[in-house]
């Protein structure tokens, strides 16, 4: 099957400006279009924070990050942090990895990280970092709007 890339974020609507206040006729009903990217993860090689290949354009507003756990985390703790540097501490902070199935992942009531969601601002490298070295095995994903702040 073919892929297809845009080099700009999609928008779908058939209004594209608010002329008036008649929804369906001349409100604006412009929106984006949701993105996805996933990356496979391994415990054992997120001891040190891996670099994964997801990198989330400029302005992207994260709506989530879930790892699809398929092989539990083991060792003396079973979490880990997802960030954009490799302290990666920025986006999620103890995400549990001791449970198969798919794990929701949140940045908390920390405001900083909560900020990271809302506007990664320039453009962001996805880390992920285990609490230690173990034989868990999962399946990143993050969803977001891309460049969501601008026109």
């Amino acid at each position: 099957m073919g892929k297809t890339t845009f080099t700009g974020p999609i928008r779908s609507g058939d209004i594209l400006n608010t002329s008036g206040t008649t929804i369906g006729s001349n409100v604006k009903n412009v929106g984006s279009v949701v993105m996805a990217q996933t990356y496979p993860i391994t415990q054992a090689l997120t001891a040190t924070a891996l670099a994964t290949s997801i990198v989330l354009p400029a302005n992207s507003h994260i709506l989530n990050i879930q790892m699809l756990v398929t092989t539990v985390w083991n060792g003396a703790t079973t979490t880990f942090s997802v960030g954009t540097s490799a302290t990666a501490t920025e986006l999620v902070v103890g995400g549990a990895g001791s449970a198969i199935g798919l794990i929701a992942l949140t940045p908390g009531t920390d405001a900083t990280r909560t900020q990271n969601w809302d506007d990664t601002i320039t453009g962001k490298r996805i880390y992920v970092l285990s609490a230690n070295t173990g034989t868990g095995v999962g399946t990143i994903t993050v969803r977001y709007i891309p460049q969501h702040d601008t026109v």
